[in-house]
């Protein structure tokens, strides 16, 4: 059974989510600070947290971090935080998705199913060394792409950025974790080239470019990979 911890500080909202989260079979443990969360973090091994930042003893970024030392858990930020500038500083200590207060319990539920999801799948092996989807298929061994039984020619800057986002699949990642990757410590800011290599990829790749089923934007946080 899938457990996950909830580190919230609102006792109404707690209750919330233990019981919708109880009531669709996953297991929970609740902690209400931030040294509560990562005391049972460490004992419980949870499947994914859902975390908000204002916490009472310290800063939701400053768990998260924490929890990275160790563990690559699934971690989704729930918060009434709503600027971008939050988001992806969420996101580049580590979150896996961001979602703001007031939210659909429905959509965090699927939002926390798909992230225990592509976990379960990440086993490593052969078979993770092909990307299979309805419209190409990625040999990230041979470095080779296919669209309709054709080679698709890739620059090595467009590997290299196709090969972050296949490697944290279905996973949100931060603008400035892509620049830093695949240009370098000094590329933080420059968000114009992401801009300029993902329309790129997706005139590749996408079988309509303006309606990307795979290399997904989240305006103003970063991108991700589905498939």
């Amino acid at each position: 059974m899938t457990r996950v911890l909830v580190v919230e500080d609102d006792p109404q909202l707690v209750r919330a989510l233990v019981i919708n989260l109880k009531a669709r079979t996953f297991d929970v443990d609740a902690a209400t600070d931030g040294a509560s969360a990562l005391r049972i973090a460490g004992e419980s091994t949870p499947d994914a947290v859902l975390l908000d930042l204002g916490l009472p003893d310290m800063d939701g970024i400053d768990v998260l971090h924490a929890l990275r030392v160790w563990t690559q858990v699934p971690v989704l930020v729930v918060s009434a935080r709503r600027t971008s500038e939050e988001k992806v500083a969420a996101l580049d200590a580590g979150a896996d998705d961001y979602i703001t207060k007031p939210f659909s319990m429905d959509e965090l539920l699927a939002r926390l199913r798909a992230a225990t999801r592509r976990t379960a799948a990440a086993v490593p092996g052969e078979g993770s060394l092909t990307v299979r989807t309805e419209d190409f298929t990625i040999d990230l061994l041979a470095k080779k792409v296919q669209r309709q039984g054709r080679d698709v020619r890739l620059t090595p800057t467009e590997w290299h950025l196709l090969e972050v986002l296949i490697r944290n699949r279905g996973r949100l990642v931060g603008q400035k974790q892509l620049l830093q990757e695949v240009w370098g410590p000094a590329y933080g800011t420059q968000t114009n080239y992401l801009r300029v290599y993902m329309a790129q990829l997706r005139r590749k790749l996408e079988s309509d470019p303006s309606h990307p089923r795979h290399l997904i934007t989240a305006p103003g946080m970063g991108y991700r990979f589905e498939g």
